[in-house]
This record gives structure tokens, C-alpha cells and sequence, in this order.
């Protein structure tokens, strides 16, 4: 899902807000709002790249745990789009190891600790309209991939996707029914008529004779 809101500004900045906590994404679109600023919300990362790629925003608000594609590998196909992709990360507390590293790969300009208010913004401000770091993950990029959705990541690189076709084994013959047997005539029956008739043919022998 994206949410979209406008300005009468046309020269206003956008910043494109990657979180699929519906409380914190509308915490930073009214931060922004108040600055002056566009802002576009998408709930999953691999929504969020193809937005990026659209829209070229002028800053990336991502969260690390999102769905489909997490913050990270988002960031780095960002920046692999757009080298001067701005980054900036969000994680809480128990992640920070995790959004440092992040941070590191992806050559994001900070990473913000959760919830982010407008407090922890304005403080780091300086910070994240800062420099653009290089991204020295990039190399490990495909790497980073999820096997799920490396066809799309493909199809987005507008590089050739091969399907493999698999010969598959030809099914099981269906088990035929057996049929039963028929009933046996009683023996008795067959000696007899058999014997009637032998007595009828040598009957008529003699009486022709």
C-alpha cells in the first residue's frame, strides 16, 4: 500500500517513508509535513524500490524489519539505482548493532533509533542532510538476495530470465480393476446333458437301422 500526499509547493522536497508500522509511518509524514516536505509512505521493501526507481526521491526513511525485501537489501537496490540515494535507517534499540552494520553496507548517512520523533530528527539533522557515503555492499548485493524473489530483482534489471523446464517423470499407470470370475457351472449338470445327448444319437442310429 502507498499513501501519497501533495503539495502546493512545487520545488518541495519528497522523502519517501519505508515502514509498515501504520503509527510510526504517520508520525514522520507529519514531522515532514511540518518542514515543508512531500512525503510518501510504502509499507514493504520491494513496493518501496520500484517507488524509489519512479520517483527519485530526495531522502529514504527505511525501516530494517519490512516485509518482502528487509531495509537493507531495499537500500542497497536504491543505491544501486541512484548513487546519491540518501539514505537513512530506523531500527529500535535491540537492532542497533544490526542498523550500524546496515548503515555501513548500504553507505546510508545515519540510522535513527524507533520511535522516531521530530526531537531525534532535528538533532541529527546536520547528520542526515550530510555527505552520501560510498556503499561498499553493493558487491555482495545478489548475495543478499532472497531466493523468492530473484526473478523479480531480474526482471527489474531488465536482465534475461531463463526458465528451466524439468523433464517430469510420466505418472503411475492407474491400477486396472480386477474382474471376476465367473461363476462355475456344476459339473453335474454338464455330465448329464452331455450323456442325453449321446443316448438321443445312438438311439436314432439303431432305430434308422
Amino acid at each position: 500500500m502507498v499513501r501519497v500526499t501533495t503539495t502546493e509547493d512545487p520545488d518541495a522536497r519528497l522523502v519517501l517513508i519505508v515502514d509498515n508500522n501504520p503509527m510510526g509511518a504517520m508520525r514522520l509524514s507529519q514531522v515532514f509535513t511540518q518542514m515543508g516536505w512531500k512525503y510518501e509512505i510504502c509499507e514493504d521493501g520491494d513496493q518501496a524500490v520500484d517507488t524509489y526507481v519512479k520517483l527519485a526521491p530526495d531522502m529514504a526513511l527505511i525501516a530494517l524489519d519490512i516485509p518482502t525485501l528487509d531495509g537493507h537489501v531495499a537500500a542497497l537496490e536504491m543505491r544501486e539505482s541512484d548513487p546519491d540515494a540518501r539514505i537513512v535507517f530506523m531500527a529500535p534499540r535491540h537492532q542497533r548493532q544490526l542498523a550500524a552494520d546496515a548503515t555501513h553496507s548500504a553507505g546510508a548517512v545515519a540510522w535513527l533509533e524507533k520511535p522516531v520523533i521530530k526531537s531525534i530528527i532535528e538533532e541529527n539533522w546536520e547528520m542526515i542532510m550530510g555527505d552520501i557515503p560510498a556503499a561498499p555492499g553493493l558487491e555482495d548485493l545478489d548475495s543478499l538476495y532472497p531466493e523468492d524473489v530473484d526473478i523479480k530483482r531480474a526482471k527489474r534489471d531488465d536482465e534475461d530470465v531463463i526458465e528451466v523446464s524439468m523433464a517430469m517423470p510420466l505418472p503411475a499407470p492407474l491400477p486396472t480393476a480386477e474382474v471376476a470370475p465367473a461363476p462355475k457351472k456344476k459339473r453335474w449338470k454338464l455330465k448329464i446333458l452331455t450323456l442325453l445327448i449321446l443316448l438321443g444319437v445312438i438311439g436314432a442310429y439303431y432305430f434308422l437301422m
